[in-house]
């Protein structure tokens, strides 16, 4: 039994010490927003926020999370800069297929909370490694240069 503190709720769930935190969330808590990709850490589909800092849930596991908070996609609007973030991706039309959108919005959520007005080398410093298959680049840097301004 692991305990983790998720999107400010505890999660109590029977899943051994090495299960990565992406099966944990999707298939025992429930929490099917954050996708997965790769499984390599590659793609960047399965990321989160662990203490507000964006990492690959698919290449971390449940046991070495300890007492941090883990954020996802479905609690991120209720931050101030996910909640801009999510206005801005819908303004601009960033999504097309959608599959890797819940961890562009999770990597352009930390960068804005770190970086609160960002260069066009900051914004795809922080986004390598969030690939997009339908190349919507242009409009995920666009949709981050509106969320920093509002």
């Amino acid at each position: 039994m692991v305990t983790l503190r998720i999107n400010n709720t505890p999660h109590t769930l029977d899943v051994p010490d090495d299960m990565p935190l992406l099966w944990a969330l999707r298939d025992v808590a429930g929490l099917t927003g954050t996708k997965f990709g790769c499984g390599i850490g590659s793609c960047g589909a399965c990321t989160v926020h662990l203490d507000g800092t964006p990492i690959r849930a698919c290449q971390t596991p449940v046991g070495t999370i300890g007492d941090a908070a883990i954020t996802t996609i479905e609690a991120i609007g209720q931050t101030p800069e996910g909640a801009r973030i999510q206005q801005a991706w819908l303004a601009r039309e960033v999504v097309q297929c959608g599959y890797c959108q819940s961890g562009q919005i999770m990597a352009a959520t930390a960068l804005l909370r770190k970086t609160p007005n960002p260069s066009d080398a900051e914004i795809d410093a922080a986004m390598t490694g969030n690939l997009c298959r339908c190349g919507t680049y242009v409009r995920i840097r666009e949709a981050i240069h509106d969320a920093a301004k509002a």
